[in-house]
Protein backbone atom coordinates (compact mmCIF):
# COMPACT_ATOMS: atom_id res chain seq x y z
CA UNK A 1 0.00 0.00 0.00
CA UNK A 2 1.27 3.56 -0.93
CA UNK A 3 0.70 5.89 1.63
CA UNK A 4 1.16 9.67 2.47
CA UNK A 5 1.43 11.40 5.82
CA UNK A 6 0.80 15.58 5.99
CA UNK A 7 2.29 16.75 9.21
CA UNK A 8 1.67 20.13 10.09
CA UNK A 9 0.92 22.40 13.03
CA UNK A 10 -2.33 24.01 12.92
CA UNK A 11 -4.55 27.01 14.93
CA UNK A 12 -3.59 29.88 17.24
CA UNK A 13 -1.72 27.05 19.62
CA UNK A 14 0.57 25.58 17.03
CA UNK A 15 -0.90 22.29 17.52
CA UNK A 16 0.51 19.51 15.92
CA UNK A 17 -1.46 17.38 13.30
CA UNK A 18 -0.83 14.14 11.19
CA UNK A 19 -3.29 12.98 8.46
CA UNK A 20 -2.57 9.89 7.06
CA UNK A 21 -4.03 9.13 3.38
CA UNK A 22 -3.37 5.69 1.38
CA UNK A 23 -4.27 4.76 -2.32
CA UNK A 24 -6.53 1.81 -1.70
CA UNK A 25 -8.06 1.42 -4.59
CA UNK A 26 -6.54 -2.17 -6.45
CA UNK A 27 -7.16 -0.62 -9.93
CA UNK A 28 -4.19 1.52 -9.24
CA UNK A 29 -1.32 -0.73 -7.95
CA UNK A 30 -0.07 -0.41 -11.62
CA UNK A 31 -0.03 3.55 -11.17
CA UNK A 32 2.86 4.78 -10.88
CA UNK A 33 3.54 6.76 -7.57
CA UNK A 34 4.64 10.30 -9.11
CA UNK A 35 1.55 9.65 -11.58
CA UNK A 36 -0.82 9.10 -8.61
CA UNK A 37 -3.35 12.34 -8.15
CA UNK A 38 -4.42 13.64 -5.04
CA UNK A 39 -7.98 12.30 -5.48
CA UNK A 40 -6.23 8.61 -5.71
CA UNK A 41 -5.81 9.31 -1.99
CA UNK A 42 -8.42 8.30 0.63
CA UNK A 43 -8.01 9.94 4.30
CA UNK A 44 -7.38 6.96 6.55
CA UNK A 45 -7.21 9.13 9.88
CA UNK A 46 -5.85 12.79 11.25
CA UNK A 47 -4.57 12.80 14.87
CA UNK A 48 -4.57 16.20 16.49
CA UNK A 49 -1.97 16.09 19.17
CA UNK A 50 -1.31 19.19 21.90
CA UNK A 51 1.70 21.22 21.34
CA UNK A 52 3.21 21.23 24.87
CA UNK A 53 3.27 17.15 24.86
CA UNK A 54 4.83 16.78 21.38
CA UNK A 55 7.42 19.82 22.63
CA UNK A 56 8.01 17.16 25.76
CA UNK A 57 8.37 14.37 23.91
CA UNK A 58 10.93 15.91 21.29
CA UNK A 59 12.75 16.43 24.57
CA UNK A 60 12.74 13.25 25.65
CA UNK A 61 13.76 11.64 21.83
CA UNK A 62 12.62 9.90 19.30
CA UNK A 63 11.40 7.01 20.90
CA UNK A 64 8.94 9.09 23.20
CA UNK A 65 7.70 10.89 20.45
CA UNK A 66 7.43 7.90 18.48
CA UNK A 67 5.36 6.56 21.68
CA UNK A 68 3.51 10.14 21.67
CA UNK A 69 2.14 10.32 17.84
CA UNK A 70 0.86 6.31 18.03
CA UNK A 71 -2.73 6.78 18.68
CA UNK A 72 -5.22 3.28 18.26
CA UNK A 73 -5.77 5.10 15.59
CA UNK A 74 -2.64 6.40 13.73
CA UNK A 75 -0.22 3.24 14.16
CA UNK A 76 2.30 2.94 11.93
CA UNK A 77 5.12 0.45 11.21
CA UNK A 78 8.10 1.19 13.17
CA UNK A 79 10.33 2.37 10.35
CA UNK A 80 7.25 5.02 9.46
CA UNK A 81 7.11 6.06 12.72
CA UNK A 82 10.68 6.75 13.05
CA UNK A 83 10.83 8.71 9.78
CA UNK A 84 7.42 10.82 10.96
CA UNK A 85 8.93 11.28 14.91
CA UNK A 86 12.23 12.65 12.57
CA UNK A 87 9.85 14.67 10.70
CA UNK A 88 8.47 16.36 13.54
CA UNK A 89 11.64 17.22 15.02
CA UNK A 90 12.77 18.98 12.14
CA UNK A 91 9.34 20.82 12.25
CA UNK A 92 9.62 22.06 15.09
CA UNK A 93 13.25 23.05 15.15
CA UNK A 94 12.44 24.78 11.78
CA UNK A 95 11.77 28.85 11.99
CA UNK A 96 9.92 28.77 8.10
CA UNK A 97 8.33 25.23 7.69
CA UNK A 98 4.81 24.64 9.04
CA UNK A 99 3.86 21.21 7.05
CA UNK A 100 6.04 18.19 5.57
CA UNK A 101 4.75 15.56 3.69
CA UNK A 102 5.93 11.94 3.71
CA UNK A 103 5.60 8.90 0.95
CA UNK A 104 5.85 5.26 1.62
CA UNK A 105 4.82 2.40 -0.02
CA UNK A 106 4.75 -0.54 1.76
CA UNK A 107 7.05 -3.06 -1.40
CA UNK A 108 10.04 -1.14 0.09
CA UNK A 109 9.71 -2.45 3.23
CA UNK A 110 9.32 -6.68 1.76
CA UNK A 111 11.96 -5.61 -1.36
CA UNK A 112 14.34 -8.63 -1.41
CA UNK A 113 17.64 -6.64 -2.93
CA UNK A 114 18.27 -8.43 -6.27
CA UNK A 115 22.14 -9.55 -5.85
CA UNK A 116 19.81 -11.65 -2.71
CA UNK A 117 18.10 -13.75 -5.53
CA UNK A 118 20.26 -17.18 -6.90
Amino acid sequence: MRQKYLIFQDGKDDNLKIRETAVIDKDLHRVATPMLREDHYTVLCEETYDNIDITEAIDRGTSALVNAIRTPNLFPVAPYSVKIAEAVIALYASKTDRSVELMFDDVDLVAVPAEAHP
